[in-house]
């Protein structure tokens, strides 16, 4: 279906024009009219559909109709999201699609100065996105104005959920106008999101596209079973592939993300890590490298399986097999988006067995079984490294080091020698 044939505004329009789109996708289809129409809305959909732009559009369309009441200043429009890496996205949508309104936004993210957040809310903006552990500390100390609210959106609710926002979220929806519109976007629908939705939201418009239980079709998919000590030696030799181009590596824990990070580099693969520990410049700064291609390959935990746009992603590796099936379902909705093909390729250890049982219950298929080919999967373990997850490799030595291969300097051979210390200065 063509955007022209959905009813929004002709600044909007030309803004999704500019963008070079010109067909919705079947979530954005089937949410623009009843969210034009005002209803309340449940959109479920796999990642990579489009649920920004499906709520992002509309709320556009409707303040650029009403551009004439923006003469007093307020806030309209709350969206709230999991992230600092989402937030980030869907500010940039709307500066994207709402380029020909006035319309002024603000972020409330944690990692960033709260005194600039706080001038931003003081100054009547008239959309916020925020990260609810922000937001909730900034209006507990009486910040952020939102008497005049007409919108509220919660994105990724299912990801808020596991992050243990859902008491910050109720605590702030209870705070709010009642006479509002409320959006709730997810991948999925357990229990408590259910409830929420029912507390938050009036008589609400559910639409569903897609399998929740399935990726996206546009994902190939495939287990490379290895040893846990060959793993980065098998994602090392994958990456020999050129057509590996721009990559994401999920891991399990922020420590193992610098280590494979660190391994990637030294044998000369660009690569950086995004985690929880890195600063949130840190992280915007590595996820425009990465989109601009300065960056090969993103190691990433978990946080950013959710919500983050980067729509040229050729391959998505499982480096580590996730530990819940949804969470599978979020890392490889990273690649194959907006309609484009992708691949996922999942290491499989026999400690991960039962684990692959249960996800391909969850999404009713079996999942194919590759091997590399010309890569030695039969390089024993060192007895000494046996269970270390990034085995060291032996470092190379030059012909200038400073100590020899026993890696005692002269002062320590002197010291061992005589019993003296040596004290001479190292020129």
């Amino acid at each position: 279906m063509s955007f022209q044939s959905l009813g929004l505004h002709t600044r909007i329009l030309q803004a999704i024009e500019d963008a070079g789109y010109t067909q919705a996708t079947p979530i954005q289809a089937k949410t623009i009219p009843p969210i034009l129409q005002g209803k309340d809305v449940i959109g479920l959909a796999q990642t990579g559909t489009g649920k920004t732009a499906a709520f992002t559009l509309p709320l556009l369309s409707e303040l650029s109709q009403k551009s004439h009441e923006l003469s007093t200043r307020g806030t309209r429009v709350l969206i709230i999201a999991p992230t600092r890496e989402l937030v980030a996205q869907i500010n940039q949508s709307i500066r994207t699609y709402g380029k020909y309104t006035n319309l002024r936004t603000a972020m409330v993210i944690g990692g960033a100065s709260e005194r600039h957040q706080i001038e931003k809310l003081q100054s009547d903006v008239d959309i916020v996105i925020a990260t609810p552990g922000r937001l909730m500390a900034l209006m507990e100390a009486g910040h952020g104005s939102f008497g005049k609210l007409t919108h509220l959106i919660l994105d990724e609710a299912d990801r808020m959920l596991d992050m243990g926002f859902l008491p910050d979220i109720e605590t702030i929806t209870a705070s709010l106008p009642k006479r509002r519109q409320s959006l709730l976007f997810s991948a999925t629908l357990p229990p408590q999101v259910e409830r929420l939705a029912r507390k938050t939201l009036k008589d609400p418009v559910t639409i569903e596209v897609g399998d929740r239980s399935n990726p996206a079709e546009t994902v190939k998919q495939f287990l490379y079973p290895v040893e846990q000590h060959l793993k980065a030696d098998l994602l090392i030799h994958l990456l020999e592939d050129h057509q590996f181009f721009s990559v994401i590596a999920f891991v399990k824990t922020r420590e193992d993300a610098d280590t494979l990070t660190k391994t990637l580099n030294g044998s000369g693969i660009s690569a950086e890590a995004i985690h929880s520990d890195r600063s949130q410049n840190h992280r915007t700064r590595t996820l425009r490298d990465f989109k601009a291609s300065k960056i090969r390959v993103l190691v990433a935990t978990d946080i950013a399986a959710r919500g983050l746009d980067i729509p040229d992603v050729t391959h998505v590796i499982n480096f580590d097999f996730p530990m819940q099936s949804d969470d599978y379902i979020h890392r490889i909705g990273r690649t194959g988006r907006a309609g484009n093909e992708g691949c996922a390729l999942t290491f499989l250890t026999s400690s991960d067995e039962e684990r692959l049982k249960k996800l391909e219950r969850h999404i009713g298929k079996t999942l194919a079984k590759r091997y590399a080919d010309d890569f030695n999967y039969k390089v024993p373990a060192p007895e000494e490294e046996k269970g270390d997850r990034f085995p060291k490799r032996k470092p190379r030595r030059h012909s200038g080091d400073r100590y020899e291969k026993s890696g005692r300097s002269p002062a320590k051979k002197a010291a061992k020698k005589t019993g003296k210390p040596d004290y001479r200065k190292r020129k």
